[in-house]
């Protein structure tokens, strides 16, 4: 426990260190700086398409809370390696962590698919202007808290309640937006 305390106040008193002191104050009567404006806000960049987004975080968290439904993350063993390990159940963070870190990042990745200048994969924008995408979104985004809040309580009934939230949650959406005979047609 030392170890660490000193750890962090070593680390602490670096990180102040290198701080930079503030530029002393004018003297009275000096001319004013000029104001320089400060530089524009980088426009958001979205280099992953929207089939991007679903199979990078959305697919693989959703597929971790549906897991917990019939299996007792507690009871899943750690990886030989837990660091290097491809199954998020039997990670380092692993078990019910790994159940609310999907939560949080199905209700986090919420928020990528509201911002403009996404495309879908076949190159049409993601429609963030219909009047219904915002509340599809919302659904998403309370789907994602409900499995976290489920996996907190360490309850595998609770799961599946969650479960069936974001089931429902992703069915309004694709079955409006993804579920299209060709797709050329997704995203309209």
């Amino acid at each position: 426990m030392r170890f660490r305390i000193a750890v962090f106040v070593t680390l602490a008193w670096t990180m102040h260190a290198q701080t930079p002191a503030p530029a002393p104050s004018q003297a009275k009567g000096a001319a004013a700086p000029k104001q320089t404006k400060a530089p524009a806000a980088a426009a958001r960049q979205t280099p992953a398409t929207l089939a991007q987004l679903m199979k990078g975080i959305l697919y693989p968290s959703s597929n971790i809370i549906f897991a917990a439904q019939g299996d007792n993350p507690a009871e899943v063993p750690p990886a030989k390696d837990p660091a290097t390990a491809t199954n998020p159940l039997a990670s380092s963070y692993g078990q019910w962590e790994a159940v609310e870190n999907s939560g949080l990042a199905i209700a986090e990745a919420a928020n990528l698919l509201m911002v403009p200048g996404r495309k879908c994969s076949n190159g049409r924008a993601v429609p963030v202007t219909n009047a219904d995408w915002p509340k599809l979104v919302q659904r998403l985004r309370d789907a994602g808290m409900a499995a976290y809040n489920a996996a907190q309580s360490k309850n595998q009934d609770k799961i599946l309640d969650a479960a069936d939230v974001m089931t429902t949650a992703c069915a309004n959406c694709h079955d409006k937006y993804r579920e299209k005979p060709t797709l050329a047609d997704r995203c309209k």
